[in-house]
């Protein structure tokens, strides 16, 4: 029996392969090999020819876990989209050990996602989707979180029609991860989401930073959604707005996240008024002790927050914290309660490493403190609470409205069209990247 082969790759070369003729001297090796466990194809453009072509190759590498087609399709029209991703996908839906898919940095509105949609809502053995930067909008992203639900039901569904083989039973690996950042899918789509979570409750790990979602959309995704993921090992929902709206809900569902390890809320305006005090007091309810990662920049976090959390922290309740990063907030590096932090954290780390545990630099300690603001006096931070407690009242009085605008889809539509009418960027997220090549090149369980 042959040992599997590793990765055939292209990553990177930036080749534009349009005909049959174009893309055969490269691909030769899949030709010839059929055990690759891992392709990437990322960091080249691809005509529909092109892909026709790459379909059979695929198809036949029956021991392939993962793929990484990422950022294939760049200066192409997207008229020419649609039927190359479809030859790409449909080729892969034979494949029972294909359990992690990269589609990041290809554009996929509403002229272009639905052989995406189609492939969401047939493969069964989908374990890990990464789908960073697609230029979604609220529209499109409803038809992926549908998707996502239609194949939690299939999933179950084939579970069930292997009734008692046990052997057979591992083959239906759960939804695992789900990555879907810079996607623009706002509170339009936070209804579908939602669902989605609910149909996967063991998902692990949740990445839906920059997505423009707003109070009422984070509350619906975690109080009808997220909320049911028990096994939440790692949630980023950075760049969104919370406030001590989204702060409150969030708080509330905390405890029932055990295993949760990392929690990503930064630039979400999480520290305005009580957010800060909110998460503390979840995080004293002692539910979260494997807590190791808290991302809370650029919130308008003051010192007494962060005395807040130190108290958390001193009393126990997050045993294994070792990273805080608190960069962009409103106070001096020099504070006890900061210096104190910092300190605690050193002495974890250094603890880490007489076990030989001791991970790199980077998961340790507090971040680098070069875009701190000065804190405000009691006064102001009066004055600066009053306003934000009027803007989160204006925002109560236009929820209403707010889901009024949602409703008119041909907005959205016009929108969400003049979207995909530009190149989808192509700025880097260092986390979404290695997360990627960590499951890319790991075989999955």
């Amino acid at each position: 029996m042959s040992t599997p082969t590793s990765t055939f790759s292209l990553e990177g070369r930036g080749l534009k392969l349009d005909t049959s003729d174009d893309t055969e001297p490269h691909t030769q090796n899949l030709s010839t090999t059929k055990t690759y466990t891992h392709i990437s194809l990322s960091g080249n453009t691809l005509g529909a020819p092109a892909c026709t072509h790459l379909a059979p190759l695929l198809s036949s590498q029956t021991s392939l876990k993962s793929i990484n087609l990422a950022d294939i399709f760049t200066s192409r029209l997207l008229s020419e989209i649609p039927p190359a991703l479809s030859s790409l996908l449909t080729s892969l839906l034979p494949l029972s050990n294909l359990t992690t898919i990269d589609l990041s940095d290809n554009a996929f509105g509403l002229k272009t996602q639905a052989p995406l949609v189609d492939f969401l809502c047939q493969h069964i053995p989908l374990q890990h989707l990464i789908l960073n930067n697609n230029g979604l909008g609220p529209e499109a992203g409803t038809h992926i979180a549908t998707a996502l639900s239609t194949i939690a039901d299939r999933k179950a569904e084939a579970r069930v029609n292997e009734g008692n083989n046990a052997t057979k039973r591992t083959h239906i690996p759960h939804l695992e991860t789900l990555v879907c950042g810079r996607n623009r899918l706002e509170n339009g789509s936070m209804t579908a989401w939602a669902q989605t979570f609910k149909k996967h409750p063991h998902l692990k790990v949740v990445k839906m930073v920059q997505n423009g979602i707003r109070q009422p959309g984070i509350c619906t995704l975690l109080l009808d959604g997220l909320k049911h993921c028990k096994e939440l090992e790692v949630l980023d929902l950075q760049d969104n707005t919370f406030t001590h709206i989204g702060a409150e809900a969030l708080s509330s569902v905390l405890p029932l996240w055990p295993q949760l390890s990392e929690l990503g809320v930064g630039d979400s305006l999480f520290g305005r008024k009580r957010g800060m005090n909110m998460l503390c007091a979840a995080l004293s309810k002692g539910q979260n002790h494997e807590i190791r990662v808290l991302r809370l920049q650029y919130n308008e976090i003051n010192a007494k927050g962060v005395g807040r959390l130190l108290k958390v922290v001193e009393e126990g309740h997050l045993p294994h914290l070792q990273r805080v990063e608190l960069n962009g907030n409103k106070f001096a590096e020099e504070d006890p309660d900061v210096e104190r932090l910092r300190t605690l954290l050193e002495e974890r780390k250094e603890e880490a490493e007489e076990r030989g545990e001791s991970q790199g630099a980077e998961e340790w300690g507090l971040d680098d403190f070069s875009d701190l603001e000065e804190e405000d006096s009691d006064e102001e931070e009066e004055v600066s609470e009053a306003a934000a407690e009027d803007e989160d009242s204006e925002v109560e009085e236009k929820k209403e409205d707010e889901k009024e605008r949602e409703k008119k889809a041909e907005g959205i539509v016009r929108d969400a069209e003049e979207e995909e009418g530009r190149n989808v960027s192509l700025k880097q997220d260092r986390e979404v990247d290695v997360l990627a090549e960590k499951m890319g090149r790991t075989e999955m369980i």
